[in-house]
């Protein structure tokens, strides 16, 4: 028996000098693991559209009031309620019978001041037959020519006075004062209207185009200055309820240059085309505006910006084939980029895939990013607003 447990002690000991002896070999004396593999981008300077993500509100290209100008008694809407009318469509009917009557009282004064002036004027011209063989004194003949000044004013005022009861008679007919979707009716038939003020009866916007209002803060107005400076047309996209975009774009026509004190921000509007008027005035919309051109800025795979207490960064190869860190300042999202406008150069490599084996201070061995190893899978966006 002891010469049997002596044989197996010496086995066990001679297959742990073969393990130890073969591990020796294996990993030789001083070896040292290769860098890891990871994949870049190198990035190069260039110019990207200035971008914004806003809210805004539509409101009507044009939008008129329509009034009773006149008083009476109104007696028939002539549209229908929500439709489109043109310019100039007749849209309602106040009671013209008094109307009328001011009319035919102002032509019969002005009948009667051009009789009038025709007998003054008879007068005036018998005077000046007489006067130089002094068949009238000089006092008479002064008083005949002033009464034909005096008659023709009359009948000067009474055309007035015809010409004004024709415009209030025309008034009458309440007419669309521009084209567009006119409105609810505000008054019904048999009301008396246009007593001492003037009477709100519907109202007309013009929804093609529309004005879509939106602001934008003043801690972005220098950087759109700067970016418009090329003197490129800011342009606005809309989307829709469901997130589609809007099939037509806008152009900004207006800028304001007051801050609201409330907000803190700067007014901006655009003009939308809405020819199918599918647009609403009133409605909230989504909007991306495109204010100008960022010049000399880089973009960089969401995949490569991290962030952490300090802020966003990259990890980048230096060209000493260590891993840098390099704090940066984004701008914007681009589709599946970062715009970063400060903290890189142009050249740098930065780390898109194989973050988890990079260590700042330590080699690494970069591979375009196309081509790093099926297992390398990028590291999850990280969200890096204004670095």
């Amino acid at each position: 028996m002891r010469t049997r447990a002596a044989l197996v002690a010496a086995v066990f000991s001679a297959f742990a000098i073969a393990g130890c002896s073969r591990g020796g070999d294996a990993a030789g004396p001083g070896a040292q693991m290769p860098p890891p593999e990871v994949g870049v981008v190198t990035l190069q300077a260039g110019d990207v559209a200035l971008t914004r993500d806003l809210v805004g509100r539509l409101a009507p290209f044009r939008s008129a009031d329509v009034r009773a100008r006149v008083p009476g008694v109104l007696q028939k809407r002539a549209y229908e309620e929500g439709s489109d009318v043109r310019e100039g469509q007749l849209l309602f009917v106040i009671d013209p019978a008094p109307l009328q009557a001011a009319l035919a009282q102002s032509r019969g004064a002005l009948a009667q001041a051009q009789a009038n002036y025709a007998n003054a004027r008879a007068g005036a011209d018998r005077a000046r037959g007489l006067l130089p063989q002094k068949f009238v004194s000089q006092a008479d003949y002064d008083n005949a020519l002033a009464a034909e000044r005096t008659a023709a004013a009359a009948v000067q005022a009474a055309k007035a006075a015809v010409q004004a009861a024709d415009i209030n008679l025309g008034y009458a007919s309440v007419r669309a004062p521009i084209a567009g979707r006119a409105g609810q009716q505000r008054v019904t038939e048999g009301a008396l209207v246009g007593q001492g003020d003037a009477t709100l009866l519907t109202t007309v916007d013009q929804i093609d185009p529309l004005y879509v209002n939106f602001s934008l803060s003043v801690s972005e107005l220098e950087q759109v200055r700067a970016a418009q400076s090329d003197g490129g047309e800011a342009r606005v996209q809309v989307f829709l309820q469901d997130g589609t975009p809007y099939p037509h774009a806008g152009s900004v026509d207006f800028s304001g240059d007051v801050v609201d004190p409330a907000t803190g921000a700067i007014a901006l509007r655009a003009r939308i085309p809405n020819p199918d008027r599918s647009l609403l005035p009133g409605t909230y919309v989504s909007l991306r505006a495109t204010l100008g051109q960022l010049h000399g800025v880089y973009r960089v795979p969401q995949a490569a910006v991290q962030r952490d207490a300090q802020g966003a960064y990259v990890l980048a190869v230096g060209q000493d084939g260590k891993v840098v860190r390099k704090d940066i300042a984004t701008d914007q999202a681009q589709g599946n980029d970062w715009v970063v406008r400060s903290g890189v150069a142009a050249g740098d490599r930065v780390i898109v895939s194989g973050l988890q084996r990079a260590q700042p201070g330590q080699p690494a061995k970069p591979v375009p990013a196309q081509a790093a190893a099926p297992g390398d899978a990028p590291a999850p966006a990280t969200p890096a607003n204004g670095g």
